[in-house]
């Protein structure tokens, strides 16, 4: 994990769920699996679940999905948070990932993705894609949720 992305992470905490602390809050990491470094500790807080979410078992894995376009194992609507670093770039088809995101979000949940806009190539075990502003505004609108903020 990049220094960088643990920042975003922090900020995104920071300003959308201090208000949320001391609530029983369903937090799912997509891509949790720990490669130097895990969102785990950010949402540490009483109350909240934290659930590590990813195709292969490891280090920070609560849940090991068999396939990353059908999350049939998780009920809709029964996530607070979604949150995702440095993954969605690696699905070869996010924009399926997407719908089985918004699927599992409560009404009114929200969603933090983190993903680069640049960079060199970085398999793991394959890298797709970038992502502007603009291509997360589009992401979106597919997925029929309400963008809130989009940071370069």
């Amino acid at each position: 994990m990049h220094q960088s992305s643990y920042e975003k992470m922090t900020r995104f905490k920071e300003n959308y769920l201090t208000g949320e602390k001391g609530k029983n809050l369903c937090i799912m990491d997509i891509g949790s699996q720990d490669v130097n470094g895990s969102y785990r500790d950010i949402f540490n807080e009483p109350g909240w679940s934290y659930k590590g979410v990813d195709l292969e078992a490891g280090k920070n894995v609560d849940i090991v999905l068999s396939d990353p376009y059908d999350w049939t194992g998780i009920k809709t609507g029964s996530v607070d948070v979604v949150v995702s670093g440095q993954a969605i770039e690696h699905v070869e088809y996010f924009w399926i990932t997407m719908l089985e995101i918004e699927r599992v979000l409560k009404p009114g949940g929200i969603c933090c993705l983190i993903a680069p806009a640049g960079g060199y190539e970085h398999r793991y075990p394959v890298d797709c894609w970038r992502f502007y502003p603009d291509g997360f505004v589009a992401l979106t609108k597919f997925a029929r949720m309400e963008l809130v903020d989009v940071n370069a």
